[in-house]
């Protein structure tokens, strides 16, 4: 055993060094090629006309726009749909979108463009304002760290005091409150982790995020309907309204997403035509219409694999990556494939798909919350034009999933069901008063003059009226982009504490009474 053991950690090494001498190295088995012809790719758009029309007529989403790219060309550039439910405008393909997370590699392509070589990814650059809850991950943690969620932050860490109205500098000033997971060894989704990235960025380069991204990436690749600010958004004449679906199925324009503070992790609003001018860009290499806008070898970095998002379920299962600020994998030939969604509960949901090896990408922006239909409509295509037909009902495989993301946060307690058993509150002034929190900020319980209790939340504040549940337990109706249904507020009365079920799954959300 112990010649065995001398063998594999020296002799190993040493034969494989004189391999050469002795005999010829076998070679690497080869790389990927690309497998679809034209023809193929030409089969896949020309059935996207009525797998758009028929994914609209099942999920009833109120407008779509796509763009498809291949060997540089712009082979499919269509709009479907209206613009807003209750007006006569059409979405068409330079209609203006919220693209949500899709914001992401938009953003890396930002920083690529600035990034003087790939090992610049790896630097760390100081934002003032922002920390860990570790100081020497505070002062290590890279660009790349941030951008591919290593960073040990919990996930979408930040997203719940945006929801309360808190402003970009109060909550990357917060997060060193938030509880770290091992650096680098971990991987959770993180918007403020990224934006905090690309902020330092900006810093470093003397401007603003909105200007480096218009002045390195937006103007030179003439994407002249794409801003990263919401105001551009809202004044751009051909705007798609962000939509959430009814109890009774059909869709309105009930809310409105203002996404400033997480600008280069969701703040992105575009155009089909805009988009596939980046997937142009991307697809070549960070070259367009024969200029250079991105350095090759800085933007090659961003499809690197650089953490595992997903770890296979069984043996033979796939394996999830996340590069910077791209989900990486790759399919059964070995081919590189990038993907990204973008989701807005509140009313868009995007996505694109890429496979740089065929030259070959597609984005899909929508104007309805998120069900699915983007990815199924980008899995449909890629699938075509593999097999000349879909294997599956991608539609149904993709509302699924997007069902178990959307139930996930809910309480396991139905709080508009009281036991029948419960037991009565107290007084009010027994819950009434001004409560602290560290992160979350002050908290207020009042009394109403009809009679019960409201919670106020945030800097507005935002207020909640509570409805009893049983005993010192309440409830209330969240609101917001990570809202959740009913949540509990649990009070103590003898230690002047509340809990509010909502916020505290990072154990951050006990306020305590004075």
């Amino acid at each position: 055993m112990r010649k065995l053991r001398a063998f594999t950690a020296a002799g190993a090494a040493a034969l494989l060094a004189t391999a050469g001498t002795v005999a010829a190295a076998p070679s690497p088995p080869p790389a990927p090629t690309a497998q679809l012809t034209d023809a193929q790719v030409d089969t896949a758009v020309r059935r996207l006309d009525r797998t758009v029309a028929e994914m609209m007529r099942r999920t009833g989403v109120p407008g779509v726009s796509v763009a498809v790219v291949h060997d540089d060309k712009v082979v499919y550039l269509k709009g479907f749909g209206l613009r807003r439910v209750g007006d006569a405008a059409a979405v068409g393909p330079d209609t203006v979108f919220q693209i949500a997370s899709l914001s992401k590699p938009v953003s890396s392509t930002v920083v690529a463009g600035v990034l003087k070589e790939p090992a610049d990814w790896d630097r760390h650059v100081q934002l003032p304002g922002f920390a860990l809850g570790d100081p020497w991950v505070t002062s290590h943690v890279t660009t790349a760290d941030l951008f591919s969620h290593r960073s040990g932050l919990p996930d979408h860490a930040g997203d719940l005091l945006e929801d309360l109205g808190y402003d970009q500098a109060y909550i990357l000033d917060h997060l060193r409150l938030a509880p770290l997971t091992p650096f680098r060894a971990s991987y959770a989704y993180t918007n403020y982790g990224l934006t905090a990235a690309a902020e330092a960025i900006a810093r470093s380069q003397g401007t603003t995020w909105q200007k480096l991204s218009a002045d390195t990436l937006f103007k030179p690749a003439g994407m002249t309907r794409t801003s990263t600010e919401f105001q551009a958004f809202v004044d751009a004449p051909d705007h798609a309204a962000t939509h959430v679906k009814n109890p009774d199925g059909t869709w309105s324009p009930r809310f409105v997403r203002e996404p400033d503070a997480q600008a280069p992790a969701g703040g992105v609003s575009s155009s089909a035509r805009d988009m596939s001018r980046w997937l142009r860009l991307q697809l070549s290499g960070g070259t367009l219409d024969g200029k250079r806008i991105v350095p090759a070898d800085t933007l090659a970095r961003t499809h690197v694999p650089e953490i595992v998002s997903q770890p296979p379920a069984s043996p033979t299962a796939r394996t999830g990556f996340y590069g910077l600020g791209w989900n990486v994998g790759y399919d059964d030939a070995g081919r590189l494939r990038l993907s990204h969604s973008g989701a807005f509960d509140l009313g868009a949901n995007t996505s694109v798909t890429m496979l740089p090896l065929e030259k070959l990408g597609i984005v899909v922006l929508t104007n309805g919350a998120p069900i699915g239909l983007p990815d199924a409509v980008a899995a449909d295509f890629f699938d075509t034009a593999e097999h000349g037909k879909p294997s599956t009902d991608w539609l149904a495989l993709t509302g699924s999933l997007y069902a178990q993301l959307n139930a996930q946060g809910r309480s396991p307690t139905d709080y508009a069901r009281p036991p029948t058993d419960g037991k009565p509150a107290r007084e009010d002034s027994a819950y009434t008063g001004t409560y602290a929190n560290p992160y979350y900020g002050k908290a207020t319980v009042a009394s109403t003059t009809e009679g019960g209790l409201t919670l106020s939340l945030g800097p507005g504040p935002m207020v909640f009226p509570l409805t009893h549940y049983d005993a010192d337990t309440f409830s209330y109706e969240t609101a917001g982009e990570s809202s959740v249904g009913r949540t509990g507020v649990f009070f103590s009365p003898a230690d002047r504490t509340v809990r509010v079920e909502y916020l505290d799954a990072d154990h951050l959300g006990t306020f305590t009474g004075g």
